[in-house]
C-alpha cells in the first residue's frame, strides 16, 4: 500500500499563517491562496506592490564547459545565445512536440545557467534534464529544496528593493539577473515576474528566506506593500495573457498550438529534442487557436467550459476570472482557427446557459510605460 505523500512547506508557512492567509495544498506544497482577499491583493500589485512567496518553484543549475550546448539540446530555445546576465522564456518538449513545462533560463556565467521550472513539474523537468544532458560535459545541480524565492512586484517594487540591495536596479533590464546582496543576504536578483508589472524575483539559500521576507515587508510598509497569494497571482497573470501549465499548456499542446511558436528556435542547425515534431507542427494547418475572450453575458467562464459558435462546438475555456482591473469577466480559450479573429462573437456555456463572449487580442492588460 502506497503511503500518502506529505505536502512540502516553504520556511514562510508560519509567517503566512500569522498574516491570516488561507493555506491550500498546491503542486505538493502548502501555500497561501489569499490573505485579505484576491481583489485587494490584485489591485495592490497593479497600483503599489505585492510580496510573493515562490519557494515552491524548481531551481535547477546547469554548469560545465558544455552547459550551453547541453541546454540547447534539451530545450526548444538556444540558451548559448544569451549574454551573461540575461534570461529568456523557454520550454522543454517531449519528442512528439508536447510541452513538458515552460521555463525561464538565466545565464549566470559563460558556463553556468539557472533553469526555473514550475512547481508541479520541477521533479519531472529535473529528471528530463539529467537524462538529456548526459552526453555533454555538464552537470545538473537540483537546488529546488535548498533555494528560497521571494518576489516583489508592482510599480513601487524598485523603490522598495533598491535601498536594500547592492544590485544596480536602474541598470538591471527586464529579463536580466545579477548577483549581489539583499539586506546583507547573498542573492541573485532578477527583473522578471508573472504579473504583467515591473518587479523582481530574489533567489537566496532556503535558510535566509525568512530574513529576506521580513526585510522586504519592513521596507514595503511606507509603500503599502501587501503579501499576495496564489489567487491574485493567477488573476494577475491571466490579465497579462501569460499561460499557466496545466491550463493553456500541457503534454497534448505544442508551442505552436499556444501561439508561442516564436519561442522555438528552428533557425539553428543544432538538433534538439522534439525538433522534427515541432517542424511539422509549424508547417501544419492549425487545428485550434488560443484567444482572449471578454464575456458580455452573465457569469464567469471557468477552465473546461465549452465555447460555441452558434450550434457548433468551437473549443474550450482554459482559464477565466472576473478581471479586477477591467471590471469584466475575461478568459483564455482554445477555439477553431476560423473563430479566432478579434471581434468574433462566440458563446461560453456557463452552468448550462450560454453567455455571449467576444474574441479580443491578448494580453488583456499592459502596464503603463
Amino acid at each position: 500500500m502506497t503511503e500518502p505523500s506529505v505536502p512540502l512547506a516553504t520556511p514562510l508557512l508560519e509567517r503566512h499563517r500569522a498574516l491570516g492567509a488561507r493555506i491550500v495544498e498546491y503542486a505538493g506544497w502548502l501555500m497561501p491562496v489569499q490573505y485579505a482577499g484576491i481583489m485587494d491583493e490584485h489591485r495592490a500589485v497593479r497600483e503599489r506592490a505585492g510580496l510573493f512567496d515562490l519557494g515552491h518553484m524548481g531551481e535547477l543549475f546547469v554548469e560545465g564547459p558544455e552547459a550551453g550546448a547541453a541546454l540547447a539540446h534539451a530545450l526548444v530555445t538556444d540558451p548559448p545565445v544569451l549574454a551573461v546576465g540575461r534570461a529568456h522564456y523557454s520550454m522543454i518538449c517531449a519528442p512528439d512536440g508536447g510541452v513538458i513545462d515552460d521555463l525561464i533560463v538565466y545565464r549566470l556565467a559563460e558556463d553556468r545557467f539557472l533553469v526555473v521550472a514550475n512547481a508541479s513539474n520541477a521533479a519531472i523537468v529535473s529528471d528530463e534534464l539529467a537524462s538529456r544532458i548526459g552526453g555533454f560535459r555538464s552537470v545538473l545541480d537540483d537546488r529546488a529544496l535548498t533555494t528560497g524565492l521571494v518576489a516583489v512586484q508592482g510599480p513601487a517594487s524598485a523603490a522598495i528593493l533598491g535601498p536594500l540591495t547592492t544590485v544596480d536596479l536602474a541598470g538591471l533590464r527586464y529579463y536580466a539577473i545579477a548577483e549581489g546582496e539583499v539586506a546583507g543576504i547573498p542573492a541573485l536578483v532578477a527583473r522578471t515576474g508573472y504579473t504583467g508589472e515591473d518587479g523582481f524575483e530574489v533567489f537566496v539559500d532556503t535558510a535566509a528566506t525568512i530574513s529576506l521576507w521580513d526585510a522586504l515587508a519592513d521596507a514595503g510598509r511606507p509603500h503599502a506593500l501587501v503579501p499576495v497569494g496564489l489567487g491574485a497571482r493567477d488573476t494577475l497573470r491571466l490579465e497579462a495573457g501569460m499561460p499557466l501549465y496545466g491550463n493553456e499548456l500541457d503534454r497534448g499542446t505544442t508551442p505552436f498550438d499556444a501561439g508561442l511558436g516564436r519561442v522555438v528556435a528552428l533557425d539553428r542547425e543544432a538538433d534538439f529534442v522534439g525538433r522534427a515534431a515541432l517542424e511539422a507542427a509549424r508547417a501544419a494547418e492549425p487545428t485550434r487557436s488560443l484567444v482572449g475572450l471578454v464575456v458580455h453575458g452573465r457569469g464567469i467562464a471557468r477552465h473546461g467550459y465549452p465555447v460555441h459558435a452558434g450550434e457548433r462546438r468551437s473549443g474550450v475555456v482554459t482559464s477565466g476570472t472576473m478581471s479586477p482591473t477591467l471590471g469584466v469577466p475575461i478568459a483564455m480559450a482554445y477555439v477553431a482557427p476560423g473563430d479566432a479573429g478579434p471581434g468574433t462573437m462566440l458563446e461560453v456555456e456557463i452552468r448550462g446557459a450560454r453567455s455571449a463572449a467576444e474574441v479580443v487580442p491578448l494580453p488583456f492588460y499592459r502596464r503603463p510605460r
